[in-house]
């Protein structure tokens, strides 16, 4: 109870350090993110190209800075929001298990992008806004099935996001049954996570949208230490435990459903990367959410890098190697762990 106000300056060391090693993580994964391709350039062309103020090939300086560039920048900012978002869940219902897909908002915003594709809508700003729509309309449903006091009861919230979770699940599998047209291999796709379809535009809407989320989850920080001990003594050490839960519970599910209607659905980050960092640096939140959201950007990044560098042609959803990865990692992590 008493550790988190115990040595200020020595948390923001251990803040600042593991930021630091991070950040170079990220910086890593970002740069094999653009220099690794189908290209067939040699990785001398692509040093060139990026440090250079010459234009030496003007293919591949397109390739880079006008495909692959904002591509990166979206997994980084994807994989960091949805393992900021699994933090957050974990901590309001105190279950490692937990993630925002439990709650359905995810499902919410794949039935309103669905929806949006068969109505003939863009990818944006259409899409995005149908996928909103959806992901409000289930987080609603949540939190009514789970009102008054109930909502900060872990069992009640989480049955309440199985139940319309599962009613999400039948209403994809219903819409796309009755799709019966070229329309059928989009949805399938983005359903497994998409990240091909992206530009500046679109990345820097969601930079904007992402990064206040960043902001005030990272400064409840100390609020989600006092809740895993209990609403109580939460309560006790002066934390208005409904008002903080509601708002980390409706921050988290919008900026998960922000990344869904971006690139539909990609699962397991938000349920291993925030266990993985958990296990390696402690269970202090104040070091967590920035460890998360550096964390599982750079994890995304690696993991689209694998999902376009696997197939001999062509490239694979990035839900796909998420999948792969995150299920038996998430075994043998849940084995080892004493939660």
């Amino acid at each position: 109870m008493e550790k988190s106000k115990i040595n200020p300056n020595d948390t923001i060391k251990r803040i600042l350090l593991i930021s630091f090693f991070l950040s170079i993580l990220l910086v890593i994964a970002i740069f094999m993110g653009i220099s690794i391709g189908s290209t067939g350039s040699g990785m001398g062309e692509i040093l060139k190209t990026v440090f250079s103020d010459v234009d030496l090939d003007p293919l591949l300086n397109a390739i880079i800075w006008k495909l692959r560039f904002p591509r990166v920048l979206l997994a980084a900012l994807v994989g960091g929001a949805l393992s900021l978002g699994g933090l957050v869940f974990q901590a309001l219902l105190r279950n490692p298990l937990a993630e925002p897909y439990i709650l359905g908002v995810s499902g919410g915003s794949a039935i309103g992008a669905i929806g949006g594709i068969l109505i003939g809508f863009s990818q944006y700003p259409g899409i995005t806004i149908t996928a909103f729509a959806g992901s409000s309309l289930v987080l609603a449903a949540v939190l009514a099935l789970s009102s008054g006091h109930a909502i900060l009861k872990q069992d009640t919230l989480l049955l309440a996001g199985v139940m319309v979770n599962s009613f999400c699940s039948a209403v994809i599998m219903f819409l796309i049954s009755m799709t019966q047209d070229s329309r059928l291999h989009s949805i399938m796709f983005w359903l497994m996570g998409d990240f091909t379809m992206i530009n500046f535009t679109q990345v820097s809407i969601l930079t904007a949208i992402l990064i206040p989320c960043f902001i005030l989850i990272f400064l409840l920080s100390d609020s989600m230490n006092l809740l895993l001990l209990g609403k109580e003594m939460a309560v006790t050490m002066g934390v208005n435990t409904r008002v903080v839960t509601l708002i980390l519970l409706i921050t988290s599910s919008f900026m998960v459903s922000a990344t869904v209607s971006h690139c539909g659905l990609v699962g397991f980050v938000g349920l291993v990367i925030p266990h993985l960092l958990r296990l390696i640096i402690g269970p202090d939140h104040r070091l967590l959410v920035p460890a998360c959201i550096l964390g599982g950007g750079a994890y995304m990044v690696f993991c689209d890098l694998l999902a376009r560098a696997l197939p001999i042609q062509g490239e694979m959803p990035v839900g796909v190697i998420t999948a792969m990865i995150g299920a038996p990692l998430f075994i043998i992590l849940l084995r080892h762990s004493r939660v």
